[in-house]
């Protein structure tokens, strides 16, 4: 019997496993397919290497707001070349650590539990005192869409596979992922148009935000907001799909369909119904989200699988946590939390830090909005980026901040800064004596807490 095995290698399962060789080399990891990672393969990297480079076109398209003119011209085979040697850098490097693992530690096939110390793998059981589960997520999938256009049908999944980028692009969906890659693909000279369930854009939940997003990426995007399509058809050369707007019958043709409409976890297909009846319901899971158990079992689940935190540095996170609790058990303890951040990279990005305003509302905590516009912010100007606003969200009466939202530019870098003085549990006058570098982005968040600290001050 192993001290502990490990299902899935991927972030979270990588580095559990990283932090259980410390303790203890009676260990196994079981993985079903690449010994790489979603982040490396289909996620964080590809995505960001094509926005990369629509950004960088789009920066040159717009070199006129800085009075500056210059012509170019997308690569369209280019552009998917570097992104796959680049990828291919990224898998090499995480392969090399797996590379070291002692060969008796890993196993590749697929897992299904028998019992809550027993799995079978390629038709043989190991047993282990404690199990994590790490095997991550896939792609939804619009079967009828699948079955009809084949592989003109593409998920996040395979679209970084394309040897060139399309012509024309449908998007499905408005989430973090549809949105990142429907306006690289814009910006990229890719005809692309977006369908909405609802009348949203990626993950701000703040309205005066959401309204700013939906505004401004309308004006590179063609977004057709909670409209679907009705039918698509495959016909030669294209595909073509009819939906309905404004009550009037409308058609377009594209090349191909994206499906963005999301990820669902891996669980359902670990027979996790052998361990209890009600768990063939996934979505019902009894798991705690302190401790990551599943019920009262000897069993962790982490990383994408948890449909609580499918982010690359979360999973990084609880996965290596989590071996404590399986190590010790029976005795186990709740995983310390980090702040919650998380960014789109859309363009102006998105971020949420901490609390967003939709959980706050939903816990009726009474707290202060500080607000400021990038409109006309110093630096925002000089870079032609003044674009998008952030929100602070300041507790009314302690006066520390809570959380934060953001639409500007560089909000990957405002959030780390947020999250940062959150964990340092200030109140606002201590934040705002902080010093604020002239003329710098930073200075936005600066307004926006002083817009919060004078309605503070006047309670």
């Amino acid at each position: 019997m192993y001290d502990l095995i490990i299902i899935g290698a991927g972030t979270a399962g990588i580095s559990a496993y990283n932090e259980a060789i410390k303790y203890t080399q009676n260990i196994l990891i079981i993985n079903d397919g690449p010994w790489d990672t979603t982040c490396a393969r289909v996620g964080c990297m590809p995505s960001k290497l094509l926005i990369s480079s629509a950004n960088r076109m789009h920066d040159i398209q717009s070199a006129k707001d800085l009075a500056l003119q210059h012509d170019a011209v997308v690569d369209t085979s280019g552009v998917m070349q570097r992104l796959h040697s680049l990828r291919e850098r990224f898998i090499r490097a995480t392969l090399k650590g797996v590379d070291r693992w002692e060969a008796s530690h890993k196993i590749s096939g697929h897992a299904t539990f028998i019992d809550a110390h027993t799995v079978e793998v390629n038709g043989q059981a190991y047993q282990a005192k404690s199990f994590i589960i790490a095997v991550g997520s896939r792609p939804n999938i619009d079967k009828t869409f699948k079955e009809e256009l084949g592989d003109k049908y593409l998920t996040s999944d395979e679209i970084f596979e394309l040897s060139q980028l399309p012509k024309s692009l449908a998007v499905i969906g408005s989430g973090v992922i549809a949105i990142e890659l429907a306006q690289a693909m814009q910006r990229l000279g890719v005809d692309t148009t977006l369908f909405a369930r609802s009348q949203k854009v990626g993950a701000l939940t703040s309205p005066a935000l959401q309204k700013l997003a939906q505004e401004q990426l309308s004006k590179e995007l063609n977004i057709k907001f909670k409209i679907l399509p009705d039918q698509v058809k495959k016909q030669a050369g294209h595909i073509q799909i009819n939906f309905t707007e404004n009550d009037q019958a409308q058609t377009i043709q594209v090349e191909y369909i994206l499906g963005a409409t999301g990820r669902q976890t891996n669980l359902d297909r670990l027979g996790l119904n052998q361990l209890d009846p009600n768990f063939a319901d996934i979505k019902k899971l009894p798991i705690n989200k302190k401790t990551k158990q599943l019920a009262d079992m000897p069993i962790f689940i982490v990383g994408d699988a948890a449909p609580d935190a499918p982010i690359q540095h979360e999973a990084a996170h609880a996965g290596k946590e989590v071996v404590h609790n399986c190590l010790n058990y029976p005795e186990i303890k709740p995983i310390p939390a980090l702040t919650p951040l998380a960014i789109v990279f859309s363009h102006p990005e998105m971020a949420i830090i901490g609390q967003s305003f939709k959980q706050l509302e939903k816990q009726n905590i009474e707290f202060i909005r500080g607000f400021a516009s990038y409109e006309n912010q110093g630096r925002a100007l000089v870079l032609a980026e003044n674009k998008g606003g952030i929100e602070v969200y300041i507790d009314k009466k302690s006066g520390k901040l809570l959380g934060a939202e953001l639409f500007c530019s560089q909000a990957e870098h405002l959030g780390h800064l947020l999250a940062w003085t959150i964990d340092a549990d200030q109140d606002i006058h201590q934040i705002l004596a902080k010093p604020f570098y002239h003329p710098t982005l930073e200075e936005g968040l600066r307004s926006a807490l002083k817009h919060a600290r004078r309605q503070f001050d006047a309670l």
